[in-house]
């Protein structure tokens, strides 16, 4: 019986551990160890070929990570981000780190309103699918580790930062913690009722 009672708690863990992982939202550093730079070291590419090896979920957090020069604003449409054209009603965000919840499916396009860095390759377009029970593919393995951008002001350190190839822990009180107490929750009453 305590055998019993023993392989049902380690398949509750499990169950709950898929649940919680399949929750997860992954957050990225645009442009890794780069950050948000206007005319990266790669050209006027280098922000498209950063977001290509990446598949973007909905619920993904990207966090710009720019000094005091540089802002981030999100583009209405294709159309705006190839002229980069920012619409007087865009909200810019001025405040390093910034943090972008990727809220829907379909494109996402992100440009630095300082004049003459978006044309210079500070811009960045993003397809977003529809979040799944599994994880978001890992930032590319490049051996990098978010760091402020070399040769401007750093950013105010972060109290957690994310390692590419890692998921932040759930912060107290988000969904995903939500969701895994209230499954441990669920499955121990459960077993509970089910043996006592």
């Amino acid at each position: 019986m305590a055998q019993l009672l023993n392989m049902v708690i380690l398949v509750a863990i499990a169950v709950s551990a898929t649940i919680l992982r399949g929750t997860e939202a992954a957050e990225y550093t645009v442009g890794d160890s780069t950050g948000w730079v206007s005319a990266p070291t790669g050209g006027a590419s280098f922000y498209s070929d950063w977001a290509s090896t990446i598949t973007f979920r909905e619920g993904d957090i990207l966090e710009f990570r720019f000094s005091s020069s540089h802002t981030v604003a999100e583009l209405n449409d294709k159309a705006s981000f190839d002229s980069c054209s920012v619409d007087q009603n865009t909200e810019v965000l001025t405040n390093s780190p910034a943090k972008i919840t990727l809220n829907r499916t379909g494109e996402f396009y992100f440009a630095c309103t300082v004049q003459g860095h978006c044309s210079s390759g500070q811009k960045l377009s993003v397809n977003v699918t529809a979040s799944s029970s599994s994880p978001s593919s890992p930032p590319p393995a490049s051996g990098t580790t978010p760091t402020p951008p070399s040769g401007e002001a750093a950013p105010p350190p972060q109290s957690n930062p994310t390692e590419p190839g890692s998921t932040p822990p759930p912060s107290p009180g988000s969904a995903t913690s939500i969701v895994a107490t209230f499954s441990l929750l669920f499955t121990t009453l459960v077993v509970n009722s089910l043996f006592f």
